[in-house]
């Protein structure tokens, strides 16, 4: 049997898509990724399926939506028996590991019933809220608390090379969540590295155009959260120089993406939970055996697509309960089309097809105690080709209606797909 290859996940936390060079930011500070995405497959087009960072975490390990997993918004841990990309992969022969950020358990630390299945687990439910930029304590299998030196960025990374570096018989299957570039909940703040921030904006001569025009608190806070950008990247590269060292970065499958994006208060009171580009489409790339030299992938891409194309660039067969469709097969679905759900702020559902962006919300649900409705009215209608930032909303041109109207069918035969109740779309006025 040929021998199986290692994967590993480098998974961020609210990383806009535009942050990266591959995606045209100008202040190369992605070396890493960008190079990574050159010799691999970078995704172009690839969105969260829910922009609120618990449900985004439970679709990435079950390969299921939010809705039918229940864990539509934060503080819902996953069910007891839902198998996670650890089952799948460990009952394959692949060792488990879990670093970081989890956020889908009920407590800190989680108790072992709630650890998604991994054999080998440091790591925290709420990460912001058990460590600071320089002070990072996480929690082992038995629930005995780890405080590990250096900023939070580094500290996981460090405990990532120490399990990578581990001989073993089998392939592994890590799994490194980190909280930045999240903000610190506490102070509403985007701590970078020391120095970081100041030195980013002297450089910054301008910002993403959305951010620009509707300012947020982009001024206040985009040099940290691009700080905290390049200390991930240089985190990205030290970990690809560890496999190096250990030779087998040619026999390792790697997925670089995040849960959702930042749009800095410019559409909502907070950083998230819109329909938005800015808090939907992050950056994503594929490398490894099998993968690299083969170009980029353009269709449109779903985070429910990344636990089946895992499995399947490891050669593992995808489970008839996922939702997603593996990205390195024909899909059945529209190649453009990209359907969200968004809770906590709204119940929302959005369609991104093509050149459109379509959303919808109802205004009597509640974000927080209701995980979908029968009864959705439209909020949003962009034209991405005309206006990528998204700044002329055309949900009430008369000149848009039949626009409007095939989107609203679209986007009700995904609600169907995704396993809701059928669903009314009505238009704003």
């Amino acid at each position: 049997m040929t021998k199986r290859p290692n994967v590993l996940v480098f998974f961020t936390d609210q990383q806009r898509w535009d942050t990266v060079g591959a995606h045209g930011n100008p202040l190369d500070l992605t070396p890493n990724f960008d190079r990574m995405a050159e010799k691999g497959r970078f995704i172009r087009n690839s969105f969260t399926c829910q922009p609120v960072c618990g449900p985004a975490r439970s679709a990435f390990q079950t390969g299921k939506y939010p809705t039918t997993t229940g864990c539509y918004r934060n503080d819902i841990p996953l069910p007891p028996g839902e198998k996670t990309l650890a089952h799948y992969f460990g009952e394959a022969g692949y060792e488990t590991g879990y670093i970081g950020k989890w956020h889908l358990a009920e407590t800190d630390p989680v108790p072992q019933s709630q650890q998604g299945g991994y054999d080998d687990w440091l790591a925290a439910n709420i990460l912001e809220f058990t460590s600071w930029p320089y002070q990072t304590d996480l929690f082992d299998r038995e629930g005995e608390r780890h405080r590990l030196p250096g900023y939070r960025v580094d500290a996981l990374s460090d405990a990532a090379i120490r399990y990578i570096d581990r001989e073993r018989d089998k392939p592994f299957f890590l799994f490194l969540s980190f909280l930045e570039p999240h903000h610190q909940n506490q102070d509403d703040n985007y701590p970078a590295p020391v120095g970081y921030a100041d030195r980013i904006a002297r450089r910054i001569t301008s910002y993403p155009s959305d951010l620009e025009t509707l300012g947020g608190t982009t001024r206040e806070h985009y040099h940290g959260y691009m700080g905290m950008v390049a200390r991930l990247d240089e985190a990205f590269g030290r970990i690809l120089d560890a496999l190096i060292s250990r030779g087998e970065l040619d026999n390792t499958i790697i997925l670089f993406t995040s849960d959702h994006g930042c749009h800095f208060k410019t559409r909502n009171a907070e950083y998230k939970r819109s329909c938005h580009e800015a808090s939907i489409r992050v950056p994503t790339l594929l490398a490894g055996p099998g993968l690299d030299g083969k170009g980029d992938i353009t269709r449109a891409a779903s985070l429910i697509d990344l636990p089946p194309t895992l499995l399947d660039a490891a050669g593992i067969a995808v489970p008839a309960a996922m939702e997603g469709r593996s990205l390195l097969r024909p899909t059945d679905r529209p190649e453009d089309e990209v359907f969200i759900q968004i809770s906590e702020s709204q119940v929302g559902r959005a369609l991104r097809a093509g050149r459109w962006k379509y959303c919808v919300a109802d205004p009597d649900a509640d974000g927080w105690s209701d995980s979908a409705s029968r009864r959705y009215v439209e909020t949003h209608l962009y034209d991405l080709e005309r206006d990528p930032a998204e700044l002329d909303n055309l949900v009430a041109a008369p000149d848009y209606a039949e626009v409007r109207d095939e989107l609203a069918k679209r986007l009700a035969a995904r609600i169907i797909a995704a396993g809701e109740a059928p669903a009314e779309i009505v238009p704003a006025n």
